[in-house]
């Protein structure tokens, strides 16, 4: 193994989990998800030499991100996206009886339904935050918006998130 392989496999083989999920939210299908983490896996190899170091995963989303819309502005048209194959989430506990896990099921698909109908900037935001766990900092580099944006982007998702799961504000 090069030096440049074992290089790439120290930065960006740990982060391709989340560099998928996010595909996966951006786009709502597996297949299409693949190939943009395939893409952003070639750029990051093409772009290693400029990795001046730092959060490598914020680095790799980055890229990522930028693929999903390049990939998304070839092959979709404007319209928002819909999901189509979201794998169903298991129950947290393994005990669950079969209307929990047929309720937890139902729950976790209408949180990901309420997800994937987002506007797309709020989506990512959300998405970013909540789900992979970046920092504020982090998103607004990532999405090259400033800080309050990110922060007002992702209480606007929240309030449409609880709104379209038909849950009261809280105020």
């Amino acid at each position: 193994m090069t030096s440049s392989n074992e290089h790439f496999a120290a930065v960006v083989m740990p982060h391709l989990d989340d560099a998928y999920a996010l595909a996966r939210w951006l786009t709502g299908n597996s297949a299409d998800a693949e190939d943009i983490v395939q893409e952003a896996c070639l750029r990051a190899l093409r772009g290693l030499d400029r990795y001046a170091g730092g959060n490598a995963r914020a680095w790799l989303l980055a890229i990522t991100r930028n693929a999903a819309f390049t990939w998304l502005a070839r092959n979709r048209p404007k319209a928002l996206l819909a999901t189509e194959d979201i794998e169903a989430l298991a129950p947290a506990d393994g005990a669950a009886t079969p209307e929990e896990a047929l309720i937890a099921k139902a729950d976790a698909a209408a949180i990901e339904r309420a997800i994937a109908a987002l506007p797309p900037p709020f989506k990512e935001t959300l998405v970013l935050r909540d789900i992979n766990d970046l920092s504020y900092r982090e998103i607004a580099e990532i999405t090259g918006v400033p800080l309050g944006t990110v922060m007002s982007r992702l209480a606007r998702a929240r309030d449409l998130l609880k709104a379209a799961l038909g849950r009261p504000e809280a105020k």
